[in-house]
């Protein structure tokens, strides 16, 4: 393996906590706001908990991810949370900016993430006790 990989495990790894932090908190929260968020989980069929579930697990995902904590894990929670967005957007077509969106966003999301939990925390990752790499 070359010795950049663990620098481009960081890129990744902080890369996608930053946009998890950014769609949790700058979309669901400040900009949709969870008034209108939690409707639309509703109409998708779920209970209105589950916005808030799947906003926190988000945040704190993205969290844990900056922080490089747990990531192989971390990284396949939300690779399983993605896998379920492609699920539900998968009847209205493949591209994102279709309506209602589509599914080869999320599916790209889901490999990448996929390929962290491979490639594991790289560089700088806090692996508790003290010690960091």
């Amino acid at each position: 393996m070359p010795a950049t990989a663990p620098y481009a495990a960081l890129l990744l790894r902080v890369t996608m906590g930053v946009l998890f932090l950014a769609h949790a908190f700058v979309w669901k929260i400040w900009t949709a706001g969870m008034v209108h968020v939690v409707p639309w989980f509703v109409s998708q069929g779920y209970p209105a908990w589950f916005a808030w579930f799947v906003t926190g697990l988000e945040a704190l995902g993205g969290i844990l991810l900056i922080l490089g904590w747990q990531t192989r894990w971390v990284a396949l929670v939300l690779a399983g949370l993605m896998a379920g967005i492609v699920r539900q957007q998968f009847g209205n077509g493949w591209i994102y900016s279709s309506t209602h969106g589509g599914w080869e966003y999320p599916a790209f999301w889901t490999m990448a993430l996929i390929s962290l939990a491979l490639l594991g925390p790289g560089a700088f990752a806090w692996r508790g006790r003290g010690k960091a790499s």
